[in-house]
């Protein structure tokens, strides 16, 4: 047996480590690290209850809006207020403009170019050794497709812009609705540019992603996972049903999701004992630096005690019966619906899903009433409390606050990568990623490209999940 370590893993947003032991060529035990420290739950305590939204924000510059969305829905509950239609459609629009951005730069600028040969010069290189399946027509065309994805992003950024302001950092969603008025003109700057997004997606990215499937079909059968799922649902129409639902499908069985079953738990985190097992209602975040055993800044949250994973795979196969569009694509490859357990199904459900999300964007943009109000007025309590959970790009996001004295009291996050890219738990459960690595092939220990289209296959974001480093000691320096 011996180990393969990877540090940092790059091209995925902020810097994670894997660890991983190999034995007869493949991997037998992972380890995943976030090696930073995220304070923002303490920087948030005592603060004006309408601040978290603008600052929980700026925690990632890729998936701004669903933080704020969360923040948002945490007010709105708190100070029990509820948005108007038009409000309620622009946080809509302008949260899917914003998860459209994110799975294209996914897919093209992150993850496309472990199956793509791209020219000798950057970004497309340093590249692992590895094998490059594609014929050269298909490689020429994705390579193609990378340059085109950086103008989509932009019109989808440009889409945010309209009604969020500006992009990243939006401005155009408060507790109570939106901010932005609307006028037929924006209606049509926005219709204009998602038409081109949604063609980008049908005739470009999706049918990439089934070239890319068709050749690499054995990674339908790697990265398997805990094959857990969560969904907290995402984008509300006026009588509450969301889009995407809601739910869980643990052990093999669909279930109703339930908040109070989540837990954060910190063995192997390097935070105080007594931070652990907590519903995030209650939570604590009190850094332990020196603690025996424990290897990542990342908690360990668990559903009803079980490793879930989060992202565009989950949300699709909860939603199989009601938007079947994942299992029937996965059939018309010949693949079965447990297949998609994988590095492929992570791939297909992120494209598939854009695909839903710019058709309902179609839908909801022509319900916008130009004129009427985007905005409900509230009054900020002296005592309350809120949750926001809403689904960012990479999976379930839930943000909890309690106001005392009319500041904030407590203030609790637990982010997509956090559920995805955990540490082995107080039951030695491995995280999602962790158990989705074991059993991966390693042909090269030099080129551990096997390794990285597994981790990247879950879009991790440890931008959010971490956030402050003590440089008290001199960092190591990597070429990327």
């Amino acid at each position: 047996m011996h180990k393969i370590v990877i540090d940092p893993v790059t091209r995925i947003e902020g810097h994670l480590k894997i660890e991983v032991e190999i034995e007869n060529g493949k991997v037998v035990n992972a380890y995943s690290t976030g090696a930073m420290h995220r304070g923002i739950e303490t920087i948030l305590i005592g603060r004006n209850p309408v601040d978290p939204h603008v600052l929980t924000a700026r925690i990632c510059g890729v998936c701004p809006v669903s933080h704020a969305q969360a923040a948002i829905l945490c007010a709105d509950e708190a100070f029990k207020v509820t948005p108007p239609d038009n409000g309620r459609i622009l946080r809509n629009l302008i949260q899917a403009s914003n998860n459209l951005m994110s799975h294209i730069l996914h897919f093209y600028h992150l993850a496309a170019l472990d199956y793509m040969v791209g020219p000798d010069t950057p970004p497309f290189i340093p590249r692992y050794k590895g094998d490059y399946r594609l014929s050269k027509e298909a490689n020429g065309n994705a390579v193609g497709q990378y340059i085109q994805a950086l103008d989509i992003r932009m019109k989808a950024h440009e889409m945010l812009a309209i009604f969020g302001g500006r992009a990243p950092g939006l401005c155009g969603t408060v507790p109570g609705g939106a901010t932005e008025t609307v006028t037929v003109d924006k209606i049509n700057d926005f219709l204009r540019r998602l038409k081109e997004i949604k063609s980008f997606i049908e005739n470009k990215y999706i049918p990439t992603v089934v070239e890319i499937a068709k050749v690499y079909s054995d990674y339908w059968d790697i990265g398997i996972g805990c094959k857990n799922f969560l969904s907290y649902g995402v984008y509300p129409d006026a009588d509450g049903k969301k889009l995407i639902k809601a739910g869980t499908f643990t052990d093999g069985k669909d279930e109703e999701f339930n908040q109070a079953k989540i837990t954060e738990q910190v063995k192997y985190a390097w935070y105080n004992d007594d931070n652990g097992g907590l519903h995030p209602s209650k939570g604590k975040t009190t850094p332990s630096l020196d603690k025996v055993g424990a290897y990542s800044w990342l908690k360990a949250p668990r559903y009803d005690n079980k490793v879930h994973e989060v992202g565009p795979l989950a949300r699709m196969f909860i939603n199989r019966k009601q938007d079947p569009i994942l299992v029937k694509t996965a059939g018309s490859l010949g693949i079965s619906e447990t297949k998609v357990f994988s590095v492929l199904g992570r791939h297909a459900a992120r494209a598939l899903e854009t695909k839903m999300c710019a058709d309902a964007m179609e839908k909801w943009i022509i319900q916008l009433k130009p004129g009427e109000p985007v905005h409900t007025p509230y009054i900020i309590p002296k005592e309350g409390e809120g949750v926001g959970l809403t689904e960012a790009s990479r999976g379930a996001l839930g943000h909890w606050m309690r106001i005392e004295n009319g500041k904030v009291a407590l203030y609790q996050m637990v982010v997509p990568t956090t559920w995805n890219g955990s540490p082995r738990d107080d039951n030695g459960q491995p995280g999602a990623i962790e158990q989705a690595l074991v059993g991966t092939p390693v042909k090269d220990d030099n080129n551990p490209i096997e390794l990285v289209r597994v981790v990247r296959s879950f879009d991790p974001c440890i931008a959010c999940a971490v956030h402050v480093l003590g440089a008290k000691k001199k960092m190591k320096i990597f070429e990327v």
